[in-house]
């Protein structure tokens, strides 16, 4: 099973993930404002390395990260585990909850209804 991420651990992923290889200072650059000091994200780097989603390549004196850990899989493992967790795994138990809180629209369940049907 693929660890949680905090906050801060999971938007520097996003950043990796939409960059795919990237340098520390790329990886500041693309954080949104106010952006987090270069030592603020090195340290989040490693612990994302020491969690086993990140991967490092060393080119001389700088590194470069990449994910080892899709953003698919880690969305899908957070949804399951957010199901799991307060809907006791009844994915049909969030799509009521969604209606119940005007999330999602009669029309947004009829294309949910094709795609699955599409798919099957």
């Amino acid at each position: 099973m693929i660890k949680l991420l905090t906050k801060a651990e999971e938007q520097v992923m996003q950043t990796i993930w939409k960059l795919d290889k990237a340098y520390l200072k790329d990886i500041v650059e693309a954080q949104p404002h106010p952006k987090p000091h270069s030592n603020t994200v090195a340290t989040i780097l490693k612990i994302l390395v020491d969690k086993g989603f990140v991967g490092i390549e060393v080119h001389g004196r700088v590194h470069q990260y990449q994910a080892l850990v899709s953003k698919e899989d880690y969305s899908s493992n957070s949804i399951r585990t957010l199901v799991d967790g307060y809907f006791e795994g009844s994915f049909a138990d969030v799509v009521s909850f969604m209606v119940k809180q005007k999330d999602l629209k009669v029309k947004d369940l009829e294309l949910l209804l094709q795609q699955i049907k599409h798919k099957k």
